[in-house]
C-alpha cells in the first residue's frame, strides 16, 4: 500500500488529539496507587472508595455518546478546546477536596471535561490520516493508553509518598497547556449551529443520563444493601431498565438520535465493540484492584504500588510502537485473539494468591497482562473501524469510547463487589471451621474458653484477623479467576472476526 503524506497541521492535530487522551486517561489510574491514602485522608471505605475512580468513568460514559453531536453543535475546536480548559480546572479543584462528598462532585465535572478528549483523539485519527497510516495512529493511540497506565500509578504513588495525593492532580498542567495550543494551532474554527440545539434529542439524552447513572449506582451499592432487598436498589434497577430500553429506542428509531447505534450492526464493529466492552472491564477493574491488593494486604506503602506497577506499562510503552510492523506480518485478528489468550493467561497466574503473594506474583501476572493489551489495542481498533464511512468517524469513535469506559466502569463496580461479597462468603467458611469451640482451636489455647487468660484471647483475636486476611486472599483469586474466563471468551469471540491483513 503506497504511504500518503500527511500534513505538519495533521499531525499536530493527532498529536494534539492524544495528549488530550493521554491526560483523561491517566486520571482514570492516577488515583489507583493513593487511593487507601485518599480513602484514609477522606474518611472513605474500601467500597466506597472505589466511587472515586468509578464516578470519573461514570460522568466519562454519559458524555462520551454526546461528543459527536457537540461537534456538530459547537464545532470540533470549541469543543475540545472547552472541555480541555474545564478539565484543568476540575483537576486543580480536585487537590483541594475536603471530603468523599465533593470529591466525588469534582471528579464527575472532570471525568464530563475529559470525556470528550478521548472520543475526539479517536477521530482525529481517522479523519486526519489516510488508510495508510491507519495502523500507526491506531498504534499511537494504544501507546497514549499505555503510557497513562504505565505513568498514572507510578508518578501518583511517587508523589503521594514524598508529598501528599493532592499534588497528583498537579500532574496535568503542562500537558493541558500543550493540548490548549496544538488545539488552537492545529484544528480549523468552524460557525456555531446554535438552531441544533432546539432539535436535540433531549429524551434521548434524559434516558442515557438516567440509564446509566441509575445502573452505575445499583452496581456500586448493590453488595453493601444486599441487592434486591433494598427497595432503593429495586427503583433504581427499574429506572435504569426503562431509561436504557428508551436510548436504545430513540437512537435506532427517532429522528434526532444524537449517536448512530446502527453501527453496531456492521459485523466487525458490533463484535469488536463487544470485546472492546469486555477488554474495558477487566482493564480498569483489575487496575484498581491491584493497588489495593499490595496496599491493604501485603502492606505496601504508595511509592510501593507505583513502583510494581511500572513494569505493566513499560512493556506497553516497547510493544506499541511495533504492532503496525507485526500487523503487515499476520492476521489482525489472530493478532486480537493472542492479545485476548495472553490477557487471560495473566488473570491466570492472579487466581491463586497466598499470603506470600506480594511482587514475586503480581508484577509476573500485569507484565502479562500488558503483553497482551496492545495486540488488542491496536488490532481491534482497526478492525472495528474498517470499512465504515469517514462520515461515521464521530459516531464510530463515541460508540467504541463509550463502550470500552462502561466496561471499564461495570467491571471496577463488579470486581470490586465480587471481592467485598466473596470474602464475606469465604470469612463465614472459614470461621464455622475456626471458632472458640473448635477443636483445633481449644487444642492450641485450652480446653475451656471462660478460662483463656488476656494472651490467649489475643491469639483468638488474631486467628481471626488470619482467617480474614486469607479471605479476601480467595476473593480477590475469585475476580482473577472471573477475568480470566471473560477473556478467554472473548479470544474465541475474536475468531468470528473478519481479519485482513493491514500494511
Amino acid at each position: 500500500m503506497r504511504t500518503e503524506a500527511v500534513s505538519t497541521r495533521a499531525w499536530v492535530a493527532v498529536f494534539g488529539g492524544l495528549l488530550g487522551c493521554f491526560m483523561a486517561g491517566m486520571n482514570v489510574h492516577v488515583t489507583s496507587a493513593a487511593l487507601p491514602e485518599i480513602r484514609g485522608s477522606l474518611g472513605a471505605s474500601f467500597e466506597e472508595g472505589s466511587w472515586i475512580s468509578t464516578a470519573y468513568l461514570v460522568a466519562e460514559i454519559v458524555m462520551i455518546p454526546l461528543t459527536a453531536w457537540l461537534v456538530e453543535v459547537f464545532s470540533l475546536r470549541r469543543v475540545m478546546w472547552g472541555g480541555s480548559l474545564l478539565f484543568l480546572l476540575a483537576s486543580l479543584a480536585c487537590s483541594a477536596a475536603p471530603n468523599l462528598s465533593s470529591m466525588i462532585v469534582l471528579r464527575v465535572i472532570q471525568g464530563a471535561a475529559g470525556a470528550v478528549l478521548i472520543p475526539l483523539s479517536f477521530q482525529l485519527i481517522i479523519t486526519q490520516l489516510p488508510a495508510s497510516r491507519m495502523a500507526m495512529g491506531m498504534a499511537l493511540f494504544s501507546l497514549a493508553n499505555s503510557v497513562a497506565q504505565a505513568a498514572g500509578p507510578s508518578i501518583g504513588g511517587w508523589l503521594t509518598d514524598a508529598y501528599s495525593w493532592r499534588w497528583i492532580f498537579y500532574l496535568q498542567l503542562l500537558p493541558g497547556a500543550l493540548l490548549l495550543w496544538a488545539i488552537a494551532w492545529s484544528i480549523d474554527a468552524r460557525p456555531m449551529q446554535l438552531a441544533l440545539l432546539r432539535r436535540g434529542d433531549w429524551l434521548g439524552i434524559a434516558a442515557m443520563v438516567f440509564g446509566l447513572g441509575g445502573l452505575q449506582i445499583v452496581l456500586e451499592e448493590g453488595g453493601r444493601l444486599d441487592w434486591f432487598e433494598s427497595r432503593l436498589i429495586v427503583g433504581l434497577s427499574l429506572l435504569a431498565g426503562i431509561a436504557l430500553t428508551v436510548f436504545v429506542a430513540t437512537q435506532l428509531f427517532g429522528k434526532r438520535a444524537f449517536i448512530n447505534l446502527r453501527l453496531l450492526g456492521h459485523y466487525n464493529f458490533g463484535v469488536a465493540s463487544v470485546a472492546m466492552f469486555v477488554f474495558g472491564a477487566a482493564t480498569f477493574g483489575l487496575v484498581f484492584l491491584v493497588p489495593n491488593y499490595l496496599s491493604q494486604i501485603q502492606g505496601y506503602s504508595a511509592h510501593d504500588v507505583g513502583v510494581a506497577l511500572i513494569a505493566y506499562g513499560l512493556v506497553q510503552l516497547l510493544l506499541a510502537p511495533l504492532m503496525p510492523t507485526l500487523m503487515g506480518w499476520t492476521s489482525a485478528k489472530f493478532m486480537v485473539a493472542s492479545g485476548f489468550l495472553i490477557m487471560a493467561l495473566g488473570c491466570w497466574l492472579g487466581a491463586s494468591l497466598s499470603a506470600d503473594s506480594a511482587a514475586n506474583v503480581i508484577i509476573p501476572s500485569t507484565v502479562v497482562r500488558g503483553i497482551g493489551q496492545p495486540f488488542i489495542m491496536v488490532a481491534l481498533s482497526v478492525l472495528a473501524v474498517a470499512g465504515l464511512d469517514k462520515a461515521q468517524a464521530g459516531s464510530a469513535s463515541a460508540v467504541f469510547s463509550m463502550l470500552r469506559n462502561l466496561g471499564g466502569a461495570i467491571g471496577t463496580a463488579v470486581l470490586t463487589q465480587i471481592v467485598a461479597s466473596r470474602e464475606r462468603l469465604h470469612s463465614a467458611r472459614l470461621h464455622e471451621q475456626l471458632n472458640a469451640f473448635a477443636p483445633a482451636v481449644q487444642e492450641r489455647l485450652g480446653a475451656n474458653p471462660s478460662t483463656w487468660l488476656p494472651e490467649q484471647q489475643q491469639s483468638l483475636e488474631g486467628i481471626a484477623r488470619s482467617v480474614r486476611q486469607q479471605a479476601y486472599l480467595m476473593g480477590y483469586s475469585d475476580a482473577f479467576y472471573l477475568a480470566c474466563l471473560a477473556l478467554l471468551g472473548c479470544a474465541l469471540a475474536a475468531l468470528l472476526l473478519r481479519g485482513r491483513r493491514v500494511g
